[in-house]
């Protein structure tokens, strides 16, 4: 069927097209937007990909502790393929213990002797950003660190990121790579395959380690337990984020990935390379607050609900074509458009059989009371054959004869 062939398509497709061209370009929407000090940034809408905002999008930057999203979304994929648990135990060889990371390393605090699940590493690495949890999550998965980076990078591949590269998976190394139109692009496909870490990892306010449960035995009375805060700021001032990183190192300065939802319309920004040195957390927090605002005041995503009904299709065993979008129908309008909508289906005229799976067979119109909003392409959902020798016939004389007809509401 044509729409399971398109949820099929692979991810590097949809990276592609959200990095190469969207349906309203970002220069259309840069007029009024807040200026930024941050080096590099890109907003967008989560459902259609429009770029709402963009400066500096392909210039190369360290991710820092935003390396640790493509990290978690390794683990996630290994959960789905069943292949890994969120309660199991992760061995934690002494390459993952907090005394064994950089000096300026932000930590979860994991030691020797300490029990640890999938499920807490998880939250280290959201809430704490340790990259201590960051090296036992790839020690889970890989033989070394170096081969968990080659994962983290074939998987950059398959997602269409050029530019981006890693080298661990922390994101204290500034070798690691990234841009500003990738990352978000990353980020995007992040919130639609795990949806679920929103709540139960990125807005987590604080996490707790090690409780008694994790302590080594003879220190489970005294845990020593460390109550880290959530580094993302904007979790607890701005209404409806709820992700989904921060990052900093010398090299990239401040960093942050951010969404946010309000009602049924979802924003990512990306932001790199705020000042390093003093006022720079606060100057990068700020460019995330002036950015998603203005998105919010601007903009909604518009998800019409159409039916579709059945073409006359003549010549064909069947009478009637069923036809389908081409594209997904949400789209990204400015706000107040599109508040009461109306769509035509404009039909090509005649449909004859046969016709393959996927032919071009109409076009979908939205419109309001201001004037069209979009267009969108109409295919065949299925193949149709042609009919017998006598189907051909009559269909033939009543062409002759039919109303013509191109278009309905």
């Amino acid at each position: 069927m044509f729409i399971e062939r398109m949820k099929r398509k692979k991810i590097r497709a949809l990276c592609a097209l959200f990095l190469c061209a969207c349906s309203l370009s970002a220069q259309n929407f840069r007029d009024d937007a807040p200026g930024i000090v941050s080096r590099a940034a890109a907003l967008i809408d989560a459902e259609t990909g429009t770029v709402l905002y963009e400066k500096n999008p392909d210039l190369e930057i360290p991710p820092a502790s935003l390396t640790k999203l493509m990290t978690m979304h390794i683990v996630f994929r290994e959960i789905a393929a069943g292949r890994a648990s969120l309660d199991e135990t992760v061995p934690l060889p002494p390459e993952s213990w907090a005394e064994n990371q950089p000096p300026g390393s932000s930590l979860m605090f994991l030691g020797p002797g300490q029990r640890v699940n999938l499920r807490e590493l998880l939250l280290g690495l959201a809430v704490s950003s340790g990259n201590d949890a960051a090296v036992a999550a790839a020690l889970r998965f890989a033989p070394a660190v170096r081969d968990f980076a080659g994962i983290m990078n074939a998987e950059a591949r398959r997602m269409g990121l050029v530019k981006t590269r890693f080298t661990e998976p922390s994101g204290i190394s500034e070798n690691n790579i990234t841009t500003a139109g990738e990352f978000a692009a990353f980020c995007r496909e992040y919130v639609r395959q795990h949806p679920e870490s929103l709540s139960a990892f990125h807005s987590a306010p604080e996490f707790a380690y090690p409780s008694a449960s994790n302590a080594e035995t003879g220190t489970r009375n005294r845990p020593r337990t460390i109550v880290q805060r959530n580094r993302n700021t904007l979790l607890r001032n701005f209404p409806g984020a709820d992700g989904l990183k921060t990052g900093y190192i010398d090299e990239s300065g401040y960093n942050i990935a951010l969404t946010a939802k309000r009602e049924e319309t979802r924003f990512i920004a990306v932001l790199l390379g705020a000042p390093s040195g003093p006022g720079g957390e606060a100057a990068r927090d700020s460019d995330g607050r002036r950015l998603l605002s203005w998105a919010f005041e601007h903009f909604r995503t518009m998800r019409p609900l159409v039916k579709l009904e059945p073409a006359r299709l003549w010549k064909g065993k069947s009478d009637w074509a069923r036809l389908v979008p081409a594209e997904p129908l949400p789209f990204t309008v400015p706000a107040g458009r599109g508040i009461s909508p109306a769509y035509t289906v404009e039909i090509t005229d005649p449909l004859v059989a046969p016709l393959p799976e996927g032919y071009r067979a109409g076009t979908l119109v939205i419109s309001d009371e201001y004037g069209e909003l979009r267009r969108v392409p109409l295919v065949t959902r299925e193949a149709y054959e042609e009919g017998g020798f006598f189907k051909r016939m009559g269909d033939g004389v009543k062409m002759l004869f039919r109303p013509k007809k191109t278009g309905m509401n």
